[in-house]
Formats: C-alpha cells, structure tokens, sequence
C-alpha cells in the first residue's frame, strides 16, 4: 500500500527533488569538471574548505539526514573526515559519490507520506519533524553549491553562464529572427 500524499506533499517532494538532483547538483558537478584536477582540492587558508571537502560533506549531509534519518539505513557519517580530507580523490570519484547519494535520497523523498514529513526524527542529534530535515538539506546543498561556484569563477576568472532570466531568453530568441 502506497503511503498517503496530499497534493502539498507531494509538490514539496517532487519540489525538493529537482532543486537537488536537476538544479544544485548538474552546477556542481559541470564546476568539478571546469576545474583541474589539483585545484578541487585548493583551499585559500586553512580556515576554508576544497571544493573537493565541500562534496564529501554534501554527500554525508545528505546521506545523514535524508537516507539515514528519514529513510531508516544505518547512519555510518564520519563528518570530521569529510572535513580533514586533503585528496586527491579524483574527480570521477567525487561525482560518483554525489550522484549516488543524491539518487539515494530522491529514492527516499518518493517513498515520504504526510506522516512522515509531519511526524519528528532524531538526525545528527536534532529532533526535527521530516519536513524541516528536508528543507534543511535543500538549503544547505544550495548553500555549499553556490560556495563550489564561488571558488571556480574565483580560479577561472569567468562568468558560468548558470543564470539566465527569461526576457534575456526572449532577447536572444527575437534577435535571432531575421
């Protein structure tokens, strides 16, 4: 029996699964593959993460709060090591990791029911209801993807070219038209 869905419910599921898996993470992943190699591990001081620790802490932050937390497997996060983490762990390597986990947890949010959104889970010593645990993820991967962005324009010295607004569309299209 499939678990029961308000329409609200599954609007900010299927919401929250494409800022994760078609909107934060398709950037990140095209910033892994725009940087050399070396400079995915490159920090500007030791106060401050790698791209490269930025994808290991997305995926155990995923992995912890949705996986785990919301989806009931083992919980088997090491944080610090996300952090302490020096590479190279090669780029392949990273995508893999994140593309699984976040497949993993879009797994998870199809399978979510009002009550399990509505009801509280204990996740990295939180008590938090389901709702907040995915909010919290969405936000804290768009958080650390616009950080990975941050640092490859900073390294490359160019414009992304992520961002377009529809009338900059619409100027292009209508100046294309003879």
């Amino acid at each position: 029996m499939k678990p029961r869905k308000s329409e609200f419910t599954r609007t900010f599921l299927a919401e929250s699964q494409h800022s994760l898996a078609a909107y934060h993470m398709p950037r990140l992943i095209r910033c892994l593959k725009m940087l050399p190699e070396r400079e995915i591990w490159w920090r500007p001081n030791a106060a401050s993460n790698s791209a490269g620790n930025l994808v290991l802490h997305l995926s155990g932050n995923v992995r912890q709060w949705i996986v785990s937390g919301l989806g009931n497997a083992k919980d088997r996060r090491d944080r610090d090591r996300e952090f302490a983490e020096r590479g190279p762990i090669p780029r392949r390597i990273l995508i893999a990791l994140l593309r699984k986990t976040v497949d993993e947890a879009c797994n998870v949010l199809d399978r979510l029911s009002d009550n399990s959104l509505m009801r509280n889970h204990d996740i990295q010593g939180f008590h938090v209801s389901g709702m907040y645990a995915v909010s919290h993820v969405v936000e804290h991967f768009a958080y650390h993807t616009g950080q990975i962005i941050f640092v490859t324009k900073w390294k490359l010295g160019k414009d992304l070219r992520f961002t377009r607004l529809p009338s900059e569309k619409r100027k292009r299209v209508i100046a294309r038209v003879p």
